[in-house]
């Protein structure tokens, strides 16, 4: 503990001179042990060697190859005659190569055993692994939602970054199977560096206190600011009252979540229609299902832009339905009839198999209609 605290607070002046992303100057500070039995040994070959050309007039490879057998006790023996000075010479050698074996070997044993290292070489391993990251959510916190979120975006092959400051965390990450996770500071400008958040798709935190939410929240739009001004992260919370959701939203998170009013909505529905419970379950939460219901942003340049609905036939191209279009102003068309025009910069809500949904986001994405 005592080494682990003495890192931490090295680590911390560190960070405060200059960024240490990928942990060099921690890897640097445990290698410092290793300096002392290293420039032992090079002195005492250097001496050895040394010695032998003066004593006995070897050659300078000769010299350096009776040192070396000699200083690590291999006991291959005399490559030439040694005179009686020089066997004196040979034994102090052997046990002077001794001691620094031996003080090398406790270093080595105390290093792995108290140090940091091996920690240090497994986060640096992580965080090369996050590096390589594209488009994906970093999670804030770890609790029940945060678990359950990690699940659904595995079993949807979405890639995620977990951070949570608790001691401990790295331990329980690894009993949960998290891919990528980091235990640091949320809110702090390193921490959102190592997570990659440069390039990420969106930020979920959830944590229970509302003062988290606010400071991450902050973070992340001054770092979006400096780094990334003109494509905005997607910021995704949760919030226990109406009056803390809207000052979120104001703050900057784009979804506030109301843990709440979706349980009593949820309630409410399986209450007056117990079966569309079901329908729930088979339809939008299961992954076993065929059918599947996703929002297509429809961009400037698009072919189906200024066309009717029923012209675009996407119905007979991939055979998927238009259940609703939310346009640009935020209206929402539920239903919409084959006259209703589709405008640039809108959402369709399109339903039907997994398998074709995943192709009219290439085909909304054209500029010329397919043949």
């Amino acid at each position: 503990m005592k080494n682990r605290k003495n890192l931490l607070e090295f680590l911390e002046k560190k960070e405060n001179s200059k960024e240490d992303i990928f942990l060099d100057q921690a890897l640097y500070y445990e290698l410092r042990h290793f300096r002392l039995p290293f420039i032992i040994t090079v002195l005492t070959m250097l001496i050895g060697s040394l010695g032998y050309i003066l004593i006995d007039n070897f050659s300078l490879i000769d010299a350096i190859y009776q040192t070396g057998i000699t200083f690590t006790t291999v006991g291959f023996g005399e490559i030439a005659p040694i005179s009686p000075l020089g066997r004196i010479f040979t034994i102090t050698l052997i046990i002077v190569g001794f001691a620094v074996f031996t003080l090398a070997v406790g270093i080595v044993v105390n290093v792995a055993t108290n140090g940091d290292i091996i920690h240090i070489f497994k986060v640096r391993r992580m965080l090369y692994r996050i590096a390589r990251l594209k488009n994906h959510f970093v999670l804030y916190y770890l609790n029940d939602y945060t678990i359950e979120i990690a699940s659904n975006l595995r079993k949807n092959h979405i890639p995620f970054v977990v951070i949570d400051p608790s001691e401990g965390f790295e331990e329980r990450a690894r009993q949960l199977k998290f891919p990528y996770f980091l235990q640091a500071e949320p809110h702090t400008e390193i921490a959102m560096k190592r997570a990659n958040l440069g390039l990420a798709k969106g930020v979920i935190t959830l944590s229970e206190k509302e003062s988290d939410n606010i400071a991450l929240i902050v973070s992340i739009r001054l770092f979006e600011k400096e780094y990334r001004p003109h494509q905005p992260f997607q910021i995704i919370t949760s919030a226990k009252s109406r009056l803390s959701a809207d000052k979120l939203r104001k703050l900057g998170a784009d979804s506030v979540v109301l843990p709440t009013a979706l349980t009593a909505q949820r309630i409410s529905t399986v209450a007056v229609r117990p079966d569309f419970e079901n329908l729930l379950e088979s339809f939008l939460y299961s992954n076993d299902t065929a059918i599947d219901i996703e929002e297509v942003f429809v961009p400037k340049y698009s072919w189906v832009v200024l066309q009717r609905l029923k012209d675009i036939k996407l119905r007979t191209l991939l055979n998927v339905s238009i259940v609703g279009i939310r346009m640009k102003e935020g209206s929402f068309i539920p239903m919409p009839k084959g006259d209703t025009l589709i405008t640039a910069e809108s959402n369709l809500l399109v339903i039907g198999k997994i398998v074709d949904l995943k192709n009219v986001k290439n085909i909304i994405n054209r500029t010329e209609k397919p043949k």
